[in-house]
């Protein structure tokens, strides 16, 4: 225990260097504002940084993209909150109870949530990341295919549960998510699958295109057919930054707890990232939360479930990546990129190796954190002025983020077209009650789910019963078939009782 204090301690003592903590403060800045900004997303971003890395010390190097990727999981808060455009995947739980919330007229204290949720699930991950990161690592190592798709059909499971209305209605939209993810050249056996000889296809349709056009620009679109009019909005101009009090924190100290620690668990697996903690952990609170019943009607455990869950798989993910050399995450594949660059192989030995640069990584995750709240915290008052604005200017701005980003995608003016094409499904789906949120699921875990099974088949040759026969991937699959039928019972009891109140009147 001394030795890592002791070593923490020498890795502060490099990210306070005047050059590495202004190199600090440049990766929070960039990860907000490429956050903030649909289509730019936190891979992306890290990616864009790499090359600039090259010249630079490897401490450095590690920091900037270190701090890059802290940041970019809480920036996208302020775009789902106020203009209902998530920055990437996973705002989009957000988006549920965060907007719910502004549109109430409480976009300060929304953001405030964010805020706190940020800094409570960031510090406690990074206190595990330094204290826990080899025997999690080890227990982390023996998932395979069939654990990670028992957890991608979970997270699934509890959103398609949280759907809200008809559940045959969010299987249709889960189902059309899944069938819009198909499209493009199976990774596995390399067939074309619905291109129609449409050459952008080939390379299937970009989660963010989905999103930003169902989203974003549906949105717009309802906004436009009630003819851009919302009384919630006119007094959010007025109201200054708000923090929680502590009494209102305590209040949820559960659904921090359970959200950080799922945040973190989920980091720890390889290859499910910062938008899978997200989902299941607001599906978790909408199953198991104090005030399940009340989730997405503008509560603080919609934000701050997520949001806690979001960033603390931040330090998740770095364990498997600095002891193992696996990524957790998109993020961390290019920090292990810049590792190699500088002839670091990220692994046991590195603790021997390269103390130094691995507790300076450490170091900056503290520091990050509590940079980028006070960034945050000053940021918060200026963004919620910007809902001062006339509602149908506000609604322009969103438009033409949402453009830039489809178009930032691929470079490609097809990706524009069909961001339009999914802003008019978007605004369908909310004009016949169809919930949006498992579409977009099925879009961005569809992929994931297909690669996993069809490896898992091809490994165990063909036996789908092992996803129930391993002890860590079968719970988690009789959670989530659980978690999926439960509306469903809940909805049988409902009718029963009003037969049963039936019989007795008559």
């Amino acid at each position: 225990m001394e030795g890592v204090l002791a070593n923490l301690a020498v890795g502060f003592a490099h990210v306070f260097e005047p050059v590495n903590l202004l190199v600090l403060v440049v990766g929070i800045v960039l990860g907000l504002l490429v956050a903030v900004l649909p289509g730019l997303t936190l891979v992306m971003g890290v990616v864009l940084a790499l090359p600039f890395t090259y010249s630079m010390d490897v401490t450095a190097a590690i920091i900037l993209l270190t701090a890059m990727y802290v940041s970019g999981t809480y920036a996208g808060a302020w775009t789902s909150i106020l203009f209902h455009v998530p920055g990437e995947p996973i705002d989009v739980p957000l988006l549920w109870d965060g907007y719910a919330m502004a549109r109430k007229g409480k976009a300060a204290e929304a953001l405030g949530w964010t805020l706190i949720a940020a800094f409570f699930g960031g510090m406690v991950a990074a206190v595990v990341m330094v204290l826990l990161s080899q025997p999690i690592a080890r227990v982390a190592l023996t998932f395979s295919t069939p654990e990670y798709f028992a957890i991608i059909f979970f997270g699934l499971a509890s959103v398609v549960s949280l759907g809200g209305g008809s559940l045959a209605n969010a299987l249709i939209s889960l189902f059309a998510g899944l069938l819009i993810a198909t499209v493009g050249v199976d990774d596995t056996y390399g067939a074309y699958r619905f291109t129609f000889n449409i050459p952008i296809l080939s390379d299937g349709i970009d989660y963010l295109v989905v999103m930003v056009g169902a989203y974003g620009l549906g949105e717009v679109f309802v906004r436009l057919e009630q003819g851009f009019t919302s009384a919630q909005l006119e007094a959010i101009g007025r109201i200054s930054t708000k923090l929680p009090g502590l009494r209102e924190i305590l209040a949820v100290k559960s659904t921090f707890l359970r959200s950080g620690l799922a945040g973190i668990l989920i980091g720890i697996v390889p290859g499910a990232g910062a938008t899978v903690a997200s989902f299941l952990s607001y599906g978790m609170e909408g199953q198991y939360g104090r005030r399940r019943a009340q989730m997405g009607s503008g509560i603080a455990e919609g934000i701050v479930a997520p949001q806690t869950a979001a960033t603390a798989s931040v330090g998740g993910a770095i364990i498997p990546l600095v002891t193992l050399g696996i990524p957790g995450s998109g993020a961390t594949a290019i920090i292990l990129g810049a590792f190699l660059l500088h002839g670091l192989q990220p692994g046991p030995q590195v603790f021997q190796t390269s103390a130094n640069i691995v507790y300076a990584m450490f170091a900056s995750v503290f520091a990050g954190i509590v940079v980028m709240c006070v960034i945050g915290y000053f940021a918060t008052k200026p963004m919620v002025k910007v809902l001062d604005l006339p509602e149908v200017i506000v609604s322009a701005y969103v438009v033409m983020l949402c453009l830039l980003g489809a178009f930032a995608a691929r470079n490609n003016i097809t990706d524009v077209w069909l961001m339009v094409i999914f802003g008019i499904l978007g605004y369908l789906f909310e004009r016949f009650r169809f919930p949006i949120t498992p579409l977009v699921l099925g879009v961005i875990l569809g992929p994931l789910a297909e690669t996993n099974f069809m490896t898992t088949m091809i490994s165990f040759n063909n036996d789908w019963t092992v996803f129930f026969t391993r002890p860590l991937a079968g719970p988690i699959m009789l959670v989530g078939i659980l978690t999926l039928l439960y509306p469903l019972f809940r909805h049988l009891r409902r009718q029963a009782k009003m037969r049963g109140s039936r019989d007795i009147a008559l």
